[in-house]
């Protein structure tokens, strides 16, 4: 197939990257840095999902990865998390972008977890996660941060489950 103009070849990239990407995680790692991404299509409005999002303690009801959230997800608050990647640890991280229905991150001193809602450009939302953990003291850490792909994974998959339950008719 010949591309005949940028916005033909923009059009196949991104494509592509949705063929592969819708709810399949990806890392990338250099030197000093590792960061996991992963990409879904969910037929709900954003504040359904945003909701979801932002409800700290209704995780553990819809989110497998996660066994509790405590505080208040709004920009600047600080927030404890409890995940079954590491069930004994508790992160401490503080929201640090706030952009209701469109941006959220979270995160510490070396890693950041961002959340994203975008309209795909058919009407159909696209959230977005990615977590990048980097500085210069990240190769000597790095062999003890377990991958991310499967929980990201599930993390998708649960959040799409649970926003297309609350927009059927039946909800």
């Amino acid at each position: 197939m010949a591309i005949r103009g940028p916005y033909e070849k923009h059009s196949q990239q991104r494509m592509c990257v949705e063929m592969t990407q819708d709810g399949k995680a990806t890392t990338t790692k250099t030197t000093f840095s590792r960061e996991t991404s992963v990409s879904i299509a969910i037929h709900a409005s954003p504040s359904i999902v945003w909701r979801l999002l932002t409800t700290a303690a209704d995780y553990p009801r819809w989110n497998s990865t996660v066994i509790a959230i405590a505080g208040e997800i709004k920009q600047g608050r600080i927030i404890r998390v409890k995940s079954k990647l590491d069930p004994k640890r508790e992160f401490k991280l503080t929201v640090k972008e706030f952009e209701p229905e469109r941006r959220m991150a979270w995160g510490d001193a070396t890693g950041t977890r961002v959340y994203t809602l975008s309209d795909d450009g058919r009407g159909v939302l696209r959230f977005s996660m990615s977590e990048r953990i980097s500085g210069l003291m990240y190769p000597f850490f790095a062999t003890y941060i377990p991958p991310f792909d499967e929980l990201f994974e599930q993390f998708a998959r649960d959040l799409k489950t649970e926003a297309e339950t609350r927009t059927s008719p039946n909800t």
